[in-house]
């Protein structure tokens, strides 16, 4: 029988918790390249979430959920001996959606999902430091201070990623565009 305390323990947890589920799938799926595996590390992330609920001291749940998810990747890194390529982060397309689509017409629905399906690709094949920055930053909107609380660099260091980061995904735009012009 679960007692009153751990029935609003539980209750707290999903209330606070599990609200950031998908986000913490998403960052896993960036980090861990395929839809299995980051479903795997999302479990784990909230199965270690739940058990130390008690010892997180802060009103931030996110960046100390996206703290031990990074954990998990690690130790799965670690396990595998290297970090994924960048060709099996973009595998099925399964990450959340970027942006929220145009559905106006069947046109721009479709140049819509080029779009996201061309950032995923230029994500998904950025550096690590870069690509996990750029994720928690624009996809997952955390601050740079959470940010700098997920990654343990200095907020310095997260804004300086942030512009490295921006300015590869700008690049590598402008030539996926220009490959489209002259295919």
């Amino acid at each position: 029988m679960v007692s009153g305390d751990d029935a609003d323990a539980a209750l707290l947890f999903r209330e606070t918790a599990l609200v950031h589920l998908d986000d913490v799938y998403t960052l896993a799926r960036y980090l861990l390249g395929n839809a299995a595996d980051a479903e795997d590390a999302t479990q784990e992330c909230f199965l270690r979430a739940f058990k130390h609920f008690e010892s997180c001291r802060s009103d931030a749940v996110k960046p100390w959920l996206f703290a031990i998810l990074r954990n998990v990747c690690r130790a799965e890194w670690t396990r595998r001996g290297s970090a994924p390529t960048p060709s099996d982060a973009a595998d099925d397309g399964a990450a959340a959606p970027l942006w929220m689509p145009d559905t106006a017409t069947p046109e721009a629905a479709m140049l819509r999902r080029l779009d996201d399906e061309t950032m995923r690709r230029l994500i998904a094949a950025l550096p690590d430091e870069f690509r996990e920055t750029i994720v928690l930053r624009e996809v997952s909107e955390l601050s740079y201070r959470e940010i700098a609380e997920v990654t343990g660099a200095p907020v310095g260091t997260v804004m300086s990623r942030l512009a490295r980061g921006r300015a590869l995904l700008r690049t590598a735009w402008l030539a996926a565009e220009q490959e489209g012009l002259s295919a």
